[in-house]
């Protein structure tokens, strides 16, 4: 029973904050259920985490399955089976994969940037909006792009049957989310085929169930594409996600990796993984921009200095080497983690040295990514958006040495690690560099005067006090609103 705290927060959308209080108050290493025990410390991050470590994903993942036949590289637990389905993935998101994928996210970035200022004059900002839900369009758009074979259109104005489909994905993750932070997600483990999915099925609220049905319509139109270009020569064939998971080879019998089925699940995985992830990094990298004048000016002095035009921001080594750009977006993944709890690991047979103590098997273990984050034996000022702690040399009067900065990318991993790592995560920064570098040269941006959607307030309780910081819900992934920013076109400038 003493379970039930931890899935009570979980409930409630704050269990990352509840988390970093009893790290406050009790150390790097807590005990927040009978049997899970959780750190705070990179040595103790490498010691679960890395590809040698005797543990495999725990029951949290199996509860994310609707039946037997919903399985994907996500809430598979057996380790070679695991092992299996990311090794046939990875044939999806190759270089070749990566490049294509940035062709789409221009164009709908380019498309994006106009819809943001449409209308207005030159010299005026835009009306107030929240860039969150802005940014759930595009990356969605996106996604139905990359995955699916055509946009949905959900940042165009006007009606549109998809354009609730990122809140139906909120839905179903807060369904999800509670149910595998269950106390007793053990007997609801054994439950499940025994009948309880039939009972879920059957219970799961509407919202849940149109999203369902999204992800089975677009599949099947994405499958009817595929037959249908088969007879095409491969240089007329649309090069998508799905091409590369359709052309996919078991590489023991040489038939096709994926059925119909598969294809589907691996979908469900893609969508959220890919939509949302990348799109609360974007949230993040513009709340901490806008609430920092100095930083802003520099990245965006160095994008326009470093591209003539907006057309020559292309993924490649020039857009790689912007220094600026990519602390930026480290430091405010490094605030927003796009799953602020941890992901939790079940110690196998022979037990695991973590931290020099031994843990037998059957334990939970893990790090909160909100929690490590914002380590102050590691930051020194976690709370601070301070970019410069990711660059080599004399920054803004902090001197980094290269041991500096590798002593903190050993606390820092936005997209996992080990054999649990993201697949995508080429194809999330590629996106992310390109619509923050492509959207700030070519618009100016600012805060709204006098708001604070998303930030902190005293009334939120410790731990959420903080202005300066994005506020996070947690739902594996982490949801969020604002900034409220405006935008408008930028001036003209020298090269």
């Amino acid at each position: 029973m003493s379970g039930i705290p931890s899935w009570y927060y979980a409930s409630r959308g704050n269990r990352h904050i509840w988390l970093w209080q009893q790290f406050q108050m009790y150390g790097s290493k807590i005990r927040v259920a009978p049997n899970t025990v959780l750190f705070c410390d990179p040595q103790a991050h490498a010691d679960i985490y890395s590809y040698k470590s005797n543990v495999q994903r725990s029951k949290f993942y199996t509860a994310f399955q609707r039946d037997d036949r919903d399985k994907t590289t996500l809430n598979t637990v057996d380790i070679a089976e695991h092992a299996f389905k990311r090794k046939l993935i990875n044939l999806a998101f190759t270089e070749k994969s990566v490049r294509a994928a940035a062709d789409f996210v221009i164009q709908h970035t380019d498309r994006w940037n106009q819809l943001l200022v449409d209308g207005k004059d030159e010299s005026k900002w835009s009306d107030s909006i929240d860039i969150s839900e802005k940014i759930d369009a595009l990356v969605f758009d996106i996604m139905g792009d990359l995955c699916f074979g055509a946009s949905f259109d959900i940042k165009e104005p006007g009606e549109n049957p998809w354009k609730n489909v990122p809140h139906n994905i909120v839905d179903y993750m807060k369904l999800y989310y509670s149910i595998c932070r269950s106390p007793f997600l053990d007997l609801l483990v054994w439950l499940k085929p025994r009948g309880v999915n039939r009972i879920f099925a059957l219970l799961t609220p509407p919202p849940v169930q149109r999203y369902y049905q999204f992800v089975y319509d677009s599949v099947s139109k994405r499958i009817a594409l595929q037959k249908a270009q088969a007879t095409k020569p491969d240089a007329e064939r649309r090069k998508d996600f799905f091409y590369f998971l359709c052309e996919a080879r078991n590489p023991d019998t040489g038939l096709p990796a994926y059925d119909d089925i598969d294809l589907r699940a691996e979908a469900n995985l893609l969508i959220i993984a890919g939509s949302d992830t990348t799109a609360i990094s974007l949230s993040g990298i513009f709340f901490y921009l806008t609430g920092d004048q100095h930083r802003y000016q520099k990245l965006v002095r160095e994008l326009r200095t470093t591209f003539k035009s907006v057309d020559d921001i292309v993924y490649g080594p020039t857009l790689n080497n912007c220094i600026s750009l990519k602390a930026c977006i480290d430091e405010s993944m490094r605030l927003t983690p796009t799953g602020p709890s941890e992901l939790s690991r079940e110690v196998l047979p022979g037990g695991i040295k973590i931290l020099g103590q031994y843990y037998p098997q059957g334990t939970i273990v893990g790090t909160s990514a909100w929690a490590d984050s914002r380590n102050q034996e590691v930051y020194g000022d976690p709370e601070i958006f301070r970019p410069e702690r990711w660059i080599v040399g004399d920054e803004q009067g902090y001197p980094n040495t290269k041991e500096d900065v590798a002593r903190l990318r050993r606390n820092f991993f936005p997209f996992a690690s080990g054999p649990g790592n993201c697949v995508g995560q080429n194809v999330a920064m590629s996106e992310i560099m390109l619509v923050v570098a492509r959207t700030l040269h070519r618009l100016d941006v600012r805060r709204t005067p006098g708001s604070t959607m998303g930030a902190g307030a005293p009334e939120l309780g410790w731990g959420s006090r903080d202005r300066k910081q994005l506020q996070l819900a947690d739902a594996y992934i982490a949801l969020r609103r604002g900034p409220e920013v405006q935008f408008r076109r930028a001036a003209v400038h020298d090269s």
